[in-house]
């Protein structure tokens, strides 16, 4: 079970890519995971950022183990356009707190594919009702759009930083799923 092609599947790499290198690629394989290294600078303070782009996760996947272990804040991105991908995203959310045995962690949970007007399935508000019921921060963001990507991994870096009282400035390793 996944998200079927790569067209319908929520864009997490493609924002993730947009975020490291600066381009959309709208093609890529759903079933590689894999990890990215960028320096971010959140007001005036520079983190190392690994960023783990986990491969197409599901309502039945399992969760291995090395997505809880060291890592800081999840960025959970579901597609505007999708209600399977919005119902699936509160799924993971719950195995997610399972797995770390924690009731809350750094969350970003972001609606993608927000320029695909025509296409839109979920609203704003419903997006910001879920966030805010986990205690996390909610945006929309656009693959497409360097600008929105960059937010995105600005805003979980300030959650982490939040949940850590600003104490810490050493390497920052979130997940995207």
């Amino acid at each position: 079970m996944g998200f079927g092609n790569p067209l319908s599947s929520q864009g997490k790499s493609s924002l993730t890519i947009q975020f490291v290198e600066g381009q959309f690629v709208d093609s890529y394989d759903p079933t590689i995971e894999n990890t990215f290294n960028k320096l971010v600078s959140v007001n005036g303070q520079d983190f190392n950022l690994q960023l783990v782009d986990t491969a197409g996760q599901d309502e039945y996947s399992i969760f291995p183990q090395s997505h809880s272990l060291d890592i800081h804040g999840y960025v959970l991105v579901y597609s505007v356009t999708s209600q399977k991908s919005f119902e699936v995203v509160q799924i993971l959310h719950d195995k997610l707190l399972d797995m770390v045995g924690k009731v809350q962690v750094p969350t970003v949970l972001v609606g993608n594919k927000k320029d695909l007007h025509m296409e839109r399935m979920i609203k704003p508000e419903e997006g910001k009702k879920l966030a805010d019921s986990w205690g996390a921060a909610f945006m929309e963001s656009s693959a497409k759009e360097n600008q929105t990507a960059v937010e995105v991994f600005k805003r979980i870096i300030m959650e982490m930083e939040k949940a850590d009282g600003n104490t810490q400035s050493e390497d920052k390793k979130c997940a995207v799923m």
